[in-house]
């Protein structure tokens, strides 16, 4: 049997299951009454791992939680087509299938072979968690001029090998490899 967590106990970053469906935890809040026999109450700001709603619920600092049956297992990216996006299992070799709304905008990262964490929850694949940042190379940015940063623009756009557009400073040139933060779409430094 899965162990159970109380309300009180759940911390951000951690994951847990409420009404039938693994969730993730943002942000935690403990209030505790003023008033003789109030009752401490947590508010928790949660995303629902496989619609990705996210949205805050107050909870009794005794209510449980079942700790939800989710895998984190290694894939690679194969490929996108009108049906979803495919990836191929490390372990068992087996081709998964995320639809749209499972891989959010984690296709302006991917490139074909890139290695990830898979989401399943009860053995279906859920969702992905890419690494925090990615190397892309940048094929095309307008090249930086000597005396563009008296105006304050210390960066410009480019255009990487997937697609995204990002800024980056204004000495690094197109062919160049950067990594880029997943998580704030930012240039991050050089590869």
């Amino acid at each position: 049997m899965a162990a159970l967590l109380e309300a009180i106990n759940i911390k951000r970053k951690m994951y847990f299951e409420f009404e039938n469906a693994p969730f993730y935890c943002l942000e935690s809040e403990i209030s505790t009454p003023t008033a003789r026999g109030g009752q401490t109450l947590v508010r928790l700001k949660m995303r629902n791992l496989i619609t990705r709603a996210v949205f805050d619920k107050t909870f009794k600092a005794q209510d449980k939680f079942k700790e939800p049956d989710l895998e984190l297992d290694e894939a690679s990216y194969l490929y996108t087509d009108g049906d979803g996006s495919y990836f191929l299992d490390q372990a068992s070799f087996e081709t998964l299938t995320l639809n749209r709304d499972m891989v959010g905008d984690a296709l302006d990262f991917l490139l074909e072979g890139s290695i990830l964490q898979i989401h399943k929850f009860n053995g279906n694949p859920i969702g992905l968690q890419l690494p925090a940042q990615v190397e892309l190379e940048v094929t095309y940015t307008e090249p930086g001029v000597r005396g563009d940063t008296a105006s304050g623009a210390v960066t410009k756009p480019a255009k990487l090998e997937t697609g995204i557009e990002i800024k980056v400073p204004f000495f690094i040139k197109q062919g160049e490899k950067i990594k880029v933060s997943t998580e704030t779409h930012e240039f991050a430094g050089r590869a």
